[in-house]
């Protein structure tokens, strides 16, 4: 089976993406303990006979499995799913956000069907074949997890579509290109370090007049209120900064955006993020305070998402 990040053909859709791959060093980035278990789980894939490819909202193939049992077998070695929903066939992976949601709030403001999508921090790719959906002639997914790149596997196994990528490295692993026409970071910015370094990053992959969708984490707030928690947020270790979309606005236009619209504003709830038996541990439910669910478990406000198109 050839891997995401194997690929040695270019079709037609991803002749472009040759010379930006080049000079990218997978190697620091393929080295995982579970690494060798994920790629016998892939193995396990049964043969199947495609007849459809749905692309909306349970992605995944439609027809005819060889054995049932071995593949919802197979997709469950690789758990957690955090991203979906998919359906393989008679195999659906219940995963722990409902990812289309967050696909019904984006796509009204998404700009006209065409051109070249990156998607930073993709995840296992859903929001990758929504965009195929949509009509980009192109999408690369780009993420540091190789459990991810490993489930994106898994579905592209049995989709075989030509027009899309992943790569498992980081945003900065990308030499600047001013390549894309739509640029994707959700869920992304509020894990960096240093968010005016991602968004300079994620800039310096758009084309001239390209649109950037930013997804993140936000708090109540004017221009200068930004939550840095000083332990975990929502029992997340690896959160840095949560701005205010106001905040936000100001750090968007001082890079050169010279239009930042918050588009939508979405309290975070069960229906959206949730155990499931896909990822056999602890969602949103058990990262807030019980007696008041308008607190984290650390006393920050709970999770509020905003919605930013810019260009």
């Amino acid at each position: 089976m050839r891997l995401p990040w194997q690929r040695d053909d270019w079709p037609a859709p991803m002749e472009h993406l040759a010379l930006l791959r080049e000079g990218i060093d997978f190697e620091p980035w393929l080295k995982h303990g579970n690494l060798p278990r994920w790629l016998n789980s892939l193995a396990q894939l049964p043969t199947a006979t495609v007849d459809q490819i749905h692309l909306d909202r349970w992605v995944g193939p439609r027809g005819q499995c060889s054995d049932p049992a071995a593949l919802a077998d197979a997709l469950r070695q690789l758990k957690p799913w955090r991203k979906g929903p998919y359906r393989l066939f008679d195999s659906e992976i219940d995963s722990e956000w409902r990812s289309d949601l967050k696909w019904d709030r984006i796509v009204p403001h998404l700009p006209p069907a065409g051109g070249h999508a990156l998607d930073v921090g993709c995840g296992n790719g859903y929001h990758m074949w929504r965009l195929l959906e949509h009509g980009m002639d192109s999408v690369l997914g780009v993420d540091p997890s190789l459990l991810f790149a490993i489930q994106f596997a898994a579905i592209q196994h049995y989709l075989r579509h030509p027009a899309i990528e992943y790569w498992p490295v980081p945003l900065e692993s990308l030499a600047p290109s001013q390549h894309f026409d739509l640029v994707l970071s959700m869920g992304v910015l509020y894990h960096r370090r240093s968010p005016i370094e991602h968004l300079t990053q994620l800039r310096q992959q758009m084309a001239p007049g390209a649109t950037l969708v930013l997804e993140t984490l936000v708090i109540d707030g004017d221009e200068n209120s930004v939550l840095v928690p000083p332990d975990r947020y929502a029992r997340m270790k690896n959160c840095w900064f949560i701005p205010s979309v106001a905040a936000l606005q100001v750090w968007c236009r001082k890079l050169g955006f010279e239009q930042v619209d918050c588009v939508d504003l979405t309290a975070t709830t069960g229906d959206e993020q949730r155990s499931t038996d896909w990822i056999g541990g602890n969602s949103l439910a058990g990262a807030l305070d019980p007696s008041d669910p308008s607190r984290t478990l650390e006393g920050h406000p709970a999770p509020l998402r905003a919605t930013l198109i810019c260009r």
